[in-house]
């Protein structure tokens, strides 16, 4: 195993996994961005909801402790993805704040600082684990639970579209996106040994598959709607015509 780890193949196929799990992450963090142009053309954040950047930035902060060299080893691309994804949700999260009403802006600030709080207990929890080992499974399991916590969402969301039949809440572009990051985090994963990114992820790429293909699907029944296939033989030109 150690040989495969200092092999410059071996290592490049890693970094390239990684990279491109942090290119579609991206494509992910600035999806909100139209959402947030409407709340901020109209200065509220009407029905939306916050919870969702909540629970975002909580996954952010804890896989970026377990990707940090205290926690885990050869693990530079997880700190960035996470890095970028922490700004992107605070940045969400304070605007929300901002343009939400009364009730929901102090239920926000208590989640975040909740949140906020968890994360520094966390950490200040983890650096009392002397024993490295017992350090990186102790982080890398609420890893894996926070991950696998994100990623079955897509679950209720694929019930919610099933009922409405409408792909508002679960666009094509945006379950392909997710299923690309997962799978190059999985590929990253195992290229590093790394059970910790590599379970969740695969977890993740099995759900977004099935959240695609659902999205795709639902699209294509949308634009096309199903109608009999009529059926005729035009005996002139000995044909058969599909309408």
């Amino acid at each position: 195993m150690s040989d495969s780890v200092h092999n410059p193949v071996w290592t490049s196929c890693k970094d390239a996994a990684g990279i491109a799990g942090n290119i579609f992450a991206f494509g992910l963090f600035v999806s909100p961005i139209p959402t947030y142009r409407r709340i901020i053309r109209n200065r509220s954040t009407e029905q939306f909801s916050g919870l969702p950047y909540i629970y975002a930035l909580m996954n952010c902060l804890i896989c970026m402790w377990y990707g940090t060299p205290i926690i885990s080893a050869d693990n530079l691309l997880v700190v960035t993805v996470n890095s970028f994804g922490t700004v992107f949700q605070l940045a969400y999260i304070i605007l929300f704040i901002i343009y939400a009403e009364r009730t929901k802006k102090v239920s926000m600030l208590a989640s975040l600082l909740v949140v906020l709080g968890l994360f520094a207990i966390i950490v200040a929890g983890s650096l009392q684990i002397h024993d490295r080992m017992i350090r990186w499974i102790s982080v890398g399991s609420l890893t894996v639970v926070s991950l696998i916590s994100m990623f079955a969402s897509p679950l209720f969301i694929i019930n919610l579209v099933i009922r409405t039949k409408s792909v508002e809440f679960m666009p094509f572009y945006l379950s392909l996106s997710t299923f690309l990051m997962s799978t190059s985090f999985l590929l990253y994963g195992v290229l590093n040994f790394d059970a910790f990114i590599y379970v969740p992820n695969g977890h993740s790429a099995l759900l977004m598959c099935a959240s695609t293909i659902s999205a795709l699907a639902l699209n294509l029944q949308i634009y096309f709607p199903a109608h009999p296939f009529d059926i005729r033989v035009d005996t002139h030109h000995s044909s058969t015509c599909l309408t």
